[in-house]
């Protein structure tokens, strides 16, 4: 069995079939991922584009599966009437591709005459290609319905023949065009980490793409100088396919997801980080943030750093800037940064502050209170030291030292 499969390729890329039902699914996803931005943001040409070629990519693959292929026969009651439909649909996702991707890069506020005379000429070469085939199927004389093997099949068959040349060249020059646009663009400068990855996603999906065209044509070629190699279209070209269709549908959608979830991790992280602050000025107001179960990572994040902000205000009223400046003295003199001093300093006033507030819940009046600018700006710093609180004590402790002292010690 070992030598049969050494010997038969079509034998060993069967053991790696992908359904085509597993990049309709992915695309799926992607479409319904971008779903929420396109209505949002109807207007934008490229998002209704990027939406539209999803759906049309999820087309393709729902019909060139063989149960649908031989429900459409059925339906039509025209033997191989599947042909030109699929080749067609396969035609304009692959011109839907090349003009996105044309948009995408050159931008719609600042689209050039060349770009827009690009586009016009990818609309009418591939709406000229797509009523070819159909007129290439109706001269054809294909009786015989094929659900698998088709190309390979009437490779040799007039009409066909060239219908078959056709959708083949059609989608080998998009994709090369394409693919080509595609890593042109992946090396530009600038680029967000999220687009570049997405974009690298694409190109390698197109020069998939292009594996699928080589090897359907070596197929068909080697049966016209009566060969067999229709392994290469049956077993080889449909799970090269369906990998390209998975890339390519990551790579659309990693961009916006990669950033919304970076987005959603960078404020659920900031969220986290102000809740050693947070549990402090609990303790002071006696009160916490109202819960809500709906509320967005934005809204959370905002309540609590709006929470914070208004206990410190008044609790500003007992921060002595005096110990604040030696608590930043200190801090430096153990070692630490400026600003991780900054913030250690900040973090011993507010518990002294929070200590005197207790004692004497009313300060006495002042001409001029302490300065809260710095304070009500680095909240997120402040919580972070408060995680580490022998930094603090040591800091405390030497702020408390007199100078006299710590210049012996010194």
């Amino acid at each position: 069995m070992n030598d049969h499969l050494a010997l038969d390729p079509s034998g060993v890329l069967s053991q790696f079939y992908i359904s085509f039902w597993i990049p309709t699914a992915v695309l799926t996803a992607a479409l319904v991922i971008k779903l929420p931005t396109i209505v949002r943001l109807w207007r934008d040409p490229l998002l209704r584009a990027v939406g539209g070629l999803l759906l049309l990519a999820c087309t393709v693959f729902v019909f060139v599966t063989p149960s649908t292929i031989a429900w459409t026969n059925r339906v039509t009651g025209v033997p191989n009437i599947s042909a030109p439909w699929c080749y067609s649909l396969l035609t304009a996702f692959c011109g839907s591709c090349l003009l996105l991707i044309i948009a995408w890069r050159n931008g719609l506020s600042e689209r050039s005459a060349a770009t827009r005379r690009a586009m016009r000429w990818v609309v009418s070469v591939y709406l000229g290609v797509i009523a070819a085939l159909w007129v290439l199927f109706a001269l054809a004389d294909a009786p015989v319905e094929r659900l698998r093997d088709l190309d390979t099949y009437y490779a040799t068959t007039p009409f066909m023949r060239e219908e078959i040349l056709l959708y083949l060249g059609a989608h080998a020059v998009a994709c090369l065009i394409t693919s080509r646009l595609i890593w042109n663009w992946v090396r530009t400068e600038g680029l967000d980490a999220w687009l570049r990855w997405g974009l690298k996603l694409l190109g390698a999906g197109y020069v998939l793409n292009l594996i699928f065209d080589g090897s359907k044509l070596t197929a068909v070629g080697a049966r016209w100088f009566g060969q067999d190699l229709d392994w290469l279209s049956t077993n080889l070209a449909p799970p090269v396919a369906a990998l390209s269709a998975i890339l390519i549908a990551v790579g659309f959608i990693l961009p916006h997801a990669g950033q919304y979830a970076h987005d959603r991790w960078r404020l659920r992280l900031a969220h986290r980080e102000l809740r050693p602050l947070y549990q402090l000025m609990k303790t002071v107001s006696g009160n916490r943030v109202p819960l809500v179960l709906r509320a967005t990572p934005e809204l959370r994040l905002t309540r609590r750093e709006t929470f914070i902000r208004d206990v410190l205000l008044p609790l500003a009223r007992h921060i002595d800037p005096d110990l604040g400046r030696r608590a930043y003295d200190a801090a430096l003199g153990l070692g630490h940064p400026p600003r991780r001093a900054k913030a250690l300093a900040s973090a011993v006033s507010i518990l002294d502050a929070v200590a005197t507030r207790r004692r004497t819940p009313e300060p006495p009046e002042v001409s001029a209170g302490p300065d809260t600018t710095n304070l009500l700006q680095e909240i997120g710093a402040i919580s972070r030291v408060l995680r580490h609180p022998d930094d603090i004590e040591a800091v405390r402790a030497r702020a408390a030292t007199p100078a006299e002292s710590v210049a012996v010690h010194d």
